[in-house]
């Protein structure tokens, strides 16, 4: 039986004075030059001069391969399904409103990826962006969306990251209306590709109207912190031995911030401090270990972080 634990504002209190990495607040929309977490030193195409295109028939040339490359979108080009992306690639949005409609980028055992800046929406059946047997990847900066006035499998993910990718940074982008957010590993039958690896940090997201899988993560271990989650049913799902440390989140309207034990075979772990959890509720069944990230972050205050995140997050705030 699941056990449902609801935490109010004094718990909330002691933990964030329990916050173990606090500093000055990150200024609202400061973009930053690097990837901050697990996909540290991610650099893309570096300094490669940068090519502009405009329809999916030249991106998908531009993209292809494995040397250094940096690729500028300029408007918003229409797809069915999915191009795939080259290693060493930098991706980014021309403004506010370029990027991809109707279908979605895919990163499939590639290493040393950027993808920033871009409006990715409505990719019917499949994912708006596909992390595959893929390293070193930093997803910055994007704004990603769907609906939800189809079925929840009309739409795929937004950002779904799979089969033992690993050295994962998620940081500044909205994902708006959708029902599926953003899995980690794919399977509960996938252990021998997956363990070990799945390494994924999440910082200054704004999920707006996303049902669940925020993320979901089996086997790896995830940082998930800064985030404002608004209307969740399920936010935060650590399974199958997964270690997730949430740190310094907002929600709102949310029924559950986060599970360890909902619908796999294992039960995931997770490690709760200084969260502004709204009033939804925490089911966590088994704490964590994952305490202490292996790099250098500023985790500022969730007092803060709806601030900076509204006024930060998305495409065209870089």
């Amino acid at each position: 039986m699941l056990k449902r634990h609801l935490t109010g504002a004094a718990t909330a209190a002691v933990a964030l004075a329990a916050t173990a990495v606090l500093a000055l607040p990150q200024a609202a929309g400061a973009a930053d030059t690097s990837p901050v977490g697990f996909g540290a030193g991610t650099t893309g195409g570096g300094g490669a001069a940068a090519v502009t295109v405009s329809t999916s028939a030249a991106f998908k040339a531009a993209v292809a391969g494995g040397t250094a490359k940096v690729v500028k979108v300029n408007g918003l080009i229409s797809l069915s399904g999915q191009i795939d992306i080259g290693s060493n690639t930098t991706v980014l949005g021309v403004g506010s409103s370029s990027g991809f409609t109707g279908g979605g980028l895919r990163l499939k055992k590639v290493t040393n990826v950027v993808v920033r800046n871009l409006s990715l929406s409505k990719a019917v059946k499949t994912d708006a962006i596909t992390v595959q047997a893929s390293t070193k990847v930093w997803i910055d900066h994007n704004t990603l969306s769907s609906d939800r006035d189809h079925g929840k499998d009309y739409y795929d993910g937004l950002v779904d990251i799979t089969h033992g990718s690993d050295y994962v940074t998620v940081s500044w982008n909205t994902f708006k209306d959708h029902y599926k957010g953003s899995l980690v590993g794919h399977s509960d039958r996938n252990a021998s590709e997956d363990t070990g690896h799945l390494r994924v940090t999440y910082h200054h997201n704004w999920f707006d109207n996303v049902n669940s899988r925020i993320p979901s993560l089996r086997f790896g271990t995830g940082h998930f912190y800064d985030n404002y989650v608004v209307g969740a049913g399920t936010a935060v799902h650590s399974r199958m031995g997964a270690q997730m440390l949430v740190e310094n989140n907002v929600f709102r309207g949310t029924e559950v911030a986060v599970t360890t034990s909902r619908d796999s075979d294992a039960d995931g772990y997770a490690t709760l401090r200084g969260n502004d959890l709204g009033g939804a509720a925490t089911e966590i069944s088994r704490t964590g270990t994952f305490t202490s990230p292996p790099y250098g972050y500023t985790a500022e205050p969730a007092s803060g972080a709806i601030a900076s995140v509204t006024a930060g997050a998305g495409a065209g705030k870089i």
